[in-house]
């Protein structure tokens, strides 16, 4: 009953444009249209009672509103997890294995490789050290 008060207010709302007062009209059963406040008075009072109501009923809808994407948010996670994510596992394992062959295929050239490329460099790393020491020798002197 709550919900469907809730999306009733909010249809008010969007119909009307943001005029509250049309939307009690119906609410409130009566066949006589709301007159405009006559005075300034009036549209005070008016709309002071309108100012008290409205954040107790925002904060109802909105909490209406949360439970409903909370809801819609565990659908799609459940309908994700039991559907779409197996069909992206089942994927993932068919490119895994095409490519794993591949990859135990190449894994020990590419260990021979980098070790030989790890050779190189501790032999070059101090050569290099010691010219850059020999030219800011050099610079100094």
């Amino acid at each position: 009953m709550r919900k469907t008060i809730t999306i009733l207010i909010l249809f008010g709302l969007c119909v009307n444009s943001g005029f509250l007062l049309p939307s009690f009209y119906f609410v409130q059963g009566t066949n006589q249209s709301p007159q405009p406040p006559e005075t300034l008075k009036e549209a005070e009072i008016v709309g002071g009672k309108v100012l008290r109501l409205l954040p107790g009923a925002l904060k109802e809808i909105w909490q209406e509103a949360l439970e409903i994407w909370q809801i819609m948010g565990e659908k799609v996670k459940n309908f994700w997890n039991s559907y779409i994510w197996p069909w992206f596992q089942n994927i993932w394992q068919k490119i895994l294995s095409s490519f794993g062959k591949e990859i135990k295929e190449r894994k020990p050239a590419i260990k021979k490789e980098f070790k030989e490329e790890k050779e190189e460099m501790k032999e070059e790393i101090p050569k290099v050290g010691k010219s850059l020491w020999e030219r800011f020798k050099e610079i100094i002197k």
